[in-house]
């Protein structure tokens, strides 16, 4: 919790006069609780209230890998940060401020992440001798003095929601699920927030419908009876505000990677004047782009979508459909990439244009459905057999998913080739303000198909389409970029033969010499390459005489610009870089690197990136490494930062 300037925030009388209110200028908070608790919904309201009166926002759900666990249990625990700020924020906050608990469990897994001294909202209902069995204590942590350290608000939120909506003719396990919306209306309390946006979303989920009125009024009748709790109670002498951010004009939601990526595709389909035929198999944490893309909404834009019956298949309809001229794209978790590599591997071959959506999760099999990981960076550059170049991006926040999705359709489409777009599942879960684009200013995606033969000029052998035919078009003939063109399978005159036997360059006749082998898997090589020409250069943040580096990809962005910039405001002299290419990487990347003494590389897995970057540009890269299924916390990339210049 950051006060707006000096370690005292100024008190002031509250709008019922009854409390005093701190102006701070950031809050970061966890809803947490067993999976049936409603704890997402919690923490999706309080976001959408937060964005809703003005603040920055930063978000981290966290799931459970089990679809339901054992009610109570340490395994079952689902918990919701936020953090919401009055000024630009880029993480969803280190430490918490605010900890929301429904039972132990919940208790015993949060806890650690909340500083001494924070705010610490204890449902007491749940604290029975069964309850502590399952989240394994030996002794009722509310009674032992471990929780001396924090300012503990006890509530018996299980009872009081039950006689807020006992008017409601609900059962008694009925009534229990509303017991999230009444600390939900605590918190609200606690931290001034209005209710009616949340009250409206209530009405439009509960409201149409005869037989769900009684849930309708529980849950806001439950709302009302925890923000009215804390007003009567007097549950803290004080409470909290956070003014509005001082942000662009224009027009903003609330977006999380996922619906980015989902909405950036079908904005890059509309730019390219092309179907988008998304196939997928269901797969934590990529399966609601497949669901965002299947909505109503959706189908309005001409999207096709199908779950397909494995990981192959959906591979293979996403290529068939670009063969056929649509925009393809098929999406899954790391386990998923392995199954698809062979067809990965066919539209290298027969470069078509293919979006490979790559949500990455800790692993290796099943690993950490529910976690983040960014191990998956390998193997998208050489999990497939033989030399086999792919183009890889990775957005770096859930808002740059937009914009990486659209160009990952446009580089797909020009270079007919397969693009990676390398996602984690702290970005496809976490949520921050989108400023909505002007659809028309949009970079366009130009795609001109020919429209017939194309061999004038050409005195070499035609493209074979029968015993002692050719035809005069050539569909491995390239442009300045090697890229060969895109024919619509039909167009009169265009007939021509594609698949995974290597082609003879120009013609596309089946060819087994080795020259025109080893010519082609360097001209598939520099293809790949000549990416860099259309992409722009790395950009640096920092003072031009910095000595140290901090370079980083994907979701580690929020974490590595907030420390740097902490860092700087300390006099230290250190920049930051972030990629969002990696394959090809921008073309002043080398440059970029060899101005530093010393090259900092912080990612979540073992050292994949720094690896790539030691191995190409011959620097002493030295690695920042997590593996834990969690984002780096700012502090811990401040301490590297710390023993890297000797403070």
């Amino acid at each position: 919790m950051t006060p707006p300037a000096g370690p005292d925030a100024p008190l002031a009388p509250s709008a019922n006069g009854k409390h005093t209110y701190q102006e701070v200028e950031s809050i970061t908070i966890r809803f947490a609780g067993d999976s049936g608790d409603g704890m997402q919904l919690a923490g999706t309201q309080f976001t959408n209230t937060s964005a809703y009166v003005g603040n920055d926002i930063a978000t981290f759900p966290d799931f459970p890998a089990e679809i339901r666990a054992p009610a109570g249990t340490l395994a079952g625990v689902s918990g919701y940060q936020l953090h919401f700020s009055s000024t630009r924020i880029y993480t969803p906050g280190d430490v918490l401020d605010t900890l929301v608990v429904m039972n132990p469990a919940a208790l015993k897994t949060n806890l650690r992440d909340l500083k001494k001294g924070g705010i610490l909202v204890i449902n007491t209902d749940a604290f029975g001798q069964n309850d502590l069995d399952k989240a394994k204590y030996k002794v009722n942590p509310l009674d032992d003095g471990s929780l001396t350290g924090y300012r503990q608000i006890r509530v018996s939120v299980s009872k009081l929601t039950r006689e807020a909506v006992k008017e409601c003719g609900l059962s008694p396990r009925e009534q229990d699920r509303c017991k999230n919306f009444f600390a939900l209306g605590l918190v609200y309390w606690m931290y001034e927030r209005p209710l009616e946006a949340t009250i409206k979303w209530i009405k439009d989920k509960f409201g149409r419908k005869p037989e769900l009125m009684p849930v309708m009024d529980a849950n806001t009748k439950a709302l009302k009876a925890g923000y009215n709790y804390g007003d009567t109670v007097e549950v803290m002498p004080v409470q909290y505000t956070v003014g509005k951010a001082k942000i662009e004009p224009g027009v903003y939601r609330k977006i999380t990677g996922n619906e980015a990526i989902a909405i950036g595709l079908v904005a890059a389909a509309h730019s390219a004047n092309k179907t988008l035929v998304y196939s997928g198999y269901p797969f934590t944490p990529a399966s609601s782009v497949l669901e965002d893309l299947c909505s109503v909404e959706m189908r309005r834009h001409g999207v096709k979508t199908l779950q397909a019956e494995d990981e192959i298949a959906a591979c293979g309809i996403a290529i068939g459909a670009s063969f056929g001229g649509a925009i393809g794209v098929t999406g899954t978790s790391g386990p998923g990439i392995c199954l698809k590599s062979e067809a990965i591997g066919l539209a290298v071959m027969t470069e078509l244009p293919l979006v490979i959506l790559d949500v990455q999760r800790g692993g290796p099999s099943t690993g950490l459905p529910t976690k983040t990981e960014q191990a998956d960076l390998l193997q998208a550059m050489f999990g497939r057999n033989g030399e086999s170049p792919v183009a890889i991006i990775a957005p770096q926040s859930p808002v740059d998913c937009f914009d990486m999705a659209y160009e990952a359709v446009r580089i797909a489409t020009q270079f007919m080739c397969p693009v990676f777009l390398l996602s984690d599942g702290y970005l496809a879960n976490g949520s921050e303000p989108w400023r909505i684009p002007d659809s028309t200013k949009l970079p366009k995606i130009d795609i001109a198909h020919p429209t017939g033969p194309n061999s004038e000029g050409w005195s070499g052998p035609g493209h074979e389409v029968g015993e002692g035919s050719a035809s005069k078009y050539l569909p491995y003939k390239r442009d300045k970029y090697l890229s060969r063109p895109w024919a619509i399978p039909g167009t009169p005159g265009l007939e021509h033969r594609i698949g995974g036997i290597e082609k003879q360059d120009t013609t596309g006749n089946i060819n087994y010499e080795a020259a025109n082998h080893e010519h082609m898997v360097h001209t598939r090589w520099q293809k790949i390459e000549n990416i860099a020409l259309t992409i722009p250069d790395l950009e640096v943040t920092g003072p031009d005489d910095a000595e140290l580096l901090l370079l980083g990809w994907g979701g580690t962005y929020g974490s590595i610009f907030t420390a740097v910039e902490r860092a700087q405001r300390k006099g230290l002299k250190v920049a930051s870089a972030h990629l969002r290419y990696l394959n090809p990487m921008p073309k002043n990347t080398e440059a970029v690197l060899k101005r530093f003494k010393k090259v900092l590389v912080p990612e979540l897995n073992s050292g994949q990136l720094c690896w790539l970057l030691r191995a190409k540009y011959l620097v002493d890269a030295q690695g920042l490494n997590k593996v834990q299924g969690r984002p780096f916390l700012i502090s811990e990339i401040e301490a590297a930062i710390a023993e890297a210049t000797g403070v």
